[in-house]
């Protein structure tokens, strides 16, 4: 018997999720970033409003590439025609997209190779996403600041946000808040699917703040370790 979904406010399309295969066997609970969202937003925007509108569906978007294991059940992109652009790299495709994961896909970069501290090529989807559970354990929130145009071509700016309060690849937390500012451009279809996603952002503000905190394994002075870190100023 199908149980009935509880509902959620940013992403309605939990709410419609009929025979869809769960990554984890069962719909996501969104409470805890929830919370943290409503508690940390800078802008609260009219309901209805163009900004609340594109907010919620990027959250949907994640929603489903996070939680959802087959194409056919995304109801937020066009799964043939979905291509995403990080910092000018070449597209990645839904499956490629899918295969990889929301952090995966967002981290890849070409800083040399001494100050590749998070690899991505190295990492599993479960394993990547275990790695930010575990350094913000209440999750990892996300607002518009502003939107610039409407659709079929809707451009924005974010932040992304959380606060370090686990262990992030043998980094001991601090407790404090790590966020980055990103610039967005979402193409989207006659039905609102999005089409192509294009995000410019710089992953040093996100891992200035992540590899703030002492290795963990390192018992003694550690200030060479950190200063040699180009994200840690």
């Amino acid at each position: 018997m199908a149980t009935r979904e509880k509902r959620d406010k940013y992403r309605s399309v939990l709410e419609d999720s009929g025979q869809v295969q769960w990554r984890y066997g069962h719909p996501p609970d969104f409470d805890s970033v929830n919370q943290l969202f409503e508690e940390g937003q800078s802008k609260v925007w009219p309901e209805g409003s163009l900004e609340e509108t594109v907010q919620n569906a990027i959250k949907s978007w994640e929603m489903e590439l996070s939680h959802k294991i087959h194409l056919q059940d995304f109801k937020t992109i066009n799964p043939d025609k979905f291509k995403l652009f990080v910092n000018g790299r070449e597209g990645l495709s839904a499956e490629e997209t899918l295969r990889l994961g929301s952090y995966n896909a967002l981290l890849k970069n070409s800083l040399p190779e001494a100050f590749q501290y998070y690899k991505p090529e190295e990492e599993s989807f479960e394993s990547s996403h275990d790695a930010f559970r575990s350094a913000l354990p209440r999750g990892f929130a996300w607002e518009i600041l502003s939107v610039y145009s409407g659709p079929p071509v809707i451009a924005f700016k974010f932040r992304h946000w959380g606060y370090f309060e686990g262990n992030f690849k043998g980094h001991a937390p601090t407790g404090e808040m790590v966020q980055f500012l990103g610039l967005g451009v979402l193409k989207v279809d006659e039905l609102l699917r999005a089409e192509e996603i294009e995000i410019y952002y710089d992953p040093g503000e996100l891992f200035g703040g992540l590899l703030k905190g002492p290795p963990i394994s390192d018992s003694g002075d550690n200030t060479a370790e950190i200063q040699s870190c180009p994200f840690a100023h």
